[in-house]
């Protein structure tokens, strides 16, 4: 027996109706439809509150086949099969979503996950379809509804408009000691990094965790001048929306990098650093939403950038991007083969450097998770910064 039964409806803002079947929770949600090109990471991607304010549209025609595994916290606290404790997407919709599913770690199916949380989908779309138009027309905002969505879609809310990153940030310090029988006894442990999470995937914290360093995850807008701790370096993190509302934390940034403090961001984190040394961003079209996107590495020296020949494959969820105009004495790092869209920026002689895509993956290759290391070499050969003012 299907648990999807009821006739519901896709409207776009510019009034194109997807119809299909109801699963999940039979409520009605707007928000920002964008689609995403993975083959598989549905529960990493649903959790990943970089998704915060957003319609999910699946690009693989199936979806639901390997389940869903368990809600269970690990050891610091956090999930242990997520990318956060909660989903964040508003709404979800595929071309044919699977009751049945088969995975040793499976402990519920992917209609009774969404349900759970009050999410609703939509099954029967033809995403190709839809997927084509938002490429074409960019993404737009619509309107999840039962029935055969006579409706309007105007009127949506556009979460690009709030401040989402003060939604999903954690509201107090928490600190995160690395595991005495786990982590390494190399250069990496011991050091301490300040970790603002502006929406941060857990899989960020477990990489650091795993190479043995202390983690002091701070809210978005905490003032490092007011810290009590001691740390080695500055980590931004990814997040949902428009760069331009988390005004506090560029100004943070601003202030780690006026005092030479290494600073590294990731996704969100790249367009906040461009936006705290002067730089501009952009919203994308249709955004990056895949495991597979490809990015070449530039190195820079007095002022001019060659492609080191070196690609590697990356995890990718953003819709805005770092525009072309750098400030003096910063170069781009990488570029999107596909668009040639800025994927990294850096400093060409100071500790300052950020990457739009996610070296931790979750879902997607691990090709660049070496840029943690990168990251912590850099910390290893200076001294514990302890109270800065």
């Amino acid at each position: 027996m299907m648990l999807w039964m009821a006739l519901a409806s896709l409207i776009l803002s510019d009034g194109t109706v997807f119809e299909g079947e109801s699963f999940g929770a039979e409520v009605e949600t707007d928000g920002e439809v964008v689609f995403n090109t993975g083959m598989v990471g549905y529960p990493e991607s649903l959790t990943d509150p970089s998704y915060r304010g957003q319609i999910l549209v699946f690009t693989y025609p199936l979806i639901g086949n390997y389940g869903v595994p368990s809600e269970e916290l690990n050891e610091w606290g956090f999930s242990k099969n997520f990318e956060s404790e909660n989903i964040h997407v508003r709404g979800v919709i595929c071309a044919k979503v699977s009751e049945d599913y088969s995975h040793f770690a499976a402990e519920m199916s992917f209609p009774e996950w969404l349900k759970k949380h009050n999410i609703p989908g939509i099954t029967g779309v033809d995403t190709r379809a839809l997927t084509k138009k938002l490429r074409e027309k960019g993404v737009m905002l619509g309107r999840m509804m039962t029935g055969s969505g006579s409706g309007a879609g105007s009127g949506i809310e556009d979460p690009n408009l709030l401040n989402l990153v003060a939604e999903v940030s954690c509201k107090e310090v928490i600190t995160y000691e690395p595991l005495l029988d786990s982590a390494p006894s190399g250069p990496h442990s011991k050091k301490t990094v300040v970790a603002f999470d502006c929406g941060m995937k857990r899989n960020i914290i477990r990489s650091f965790l795993n190479r043995g360093v202390r983690v002091v995850r701070v809210p978005w807008d905490f003032d490092l001048s007011t810290a009590s701790f001691q740390y080695d370096g500055v980590f931004v993190s990814n997040g949902p929306g428009d760069p331009k509302m988390c005004k506090e934390t560029i100004a943070q940034m601003k202030w780690a990098i006026d005092r030479e403090i290494p600073t590294f961001g990731i996704c969100l984190g790249n367009q906040l650093l461009a936006l705290a040394i002067g730089g501009d961003t952009y919203k994308l079209k249709y955004g990056h939403r895949s495991a597979n996107q490809p990015c070449l590495e530039f190195r820079c020296e007095g002022g001019a950038c060659t492609p080191s020949h070196k690609c590697i494959i990356t995890s990718q969820n953003h819709g805005f991007a770092v525009k072309e105009e750098l400030p003096a004495g910063w170069s781009v790092w990488f570029r999107n083969a596909n668009d040639g869209t800025i994927e990294g920026i850096r400093h060409e002689s100071k500790p300052f450097f950020s990457i739009q895509f996610h070296p931790e993956a979750c879902p997607g290759p691990e090709d660049a998770g070496y840029l943690f290391d990168d990251f912590l070499n850099v910390l290893k050969d200076r001294s514990t910064i302890g109270v800065r003012k």
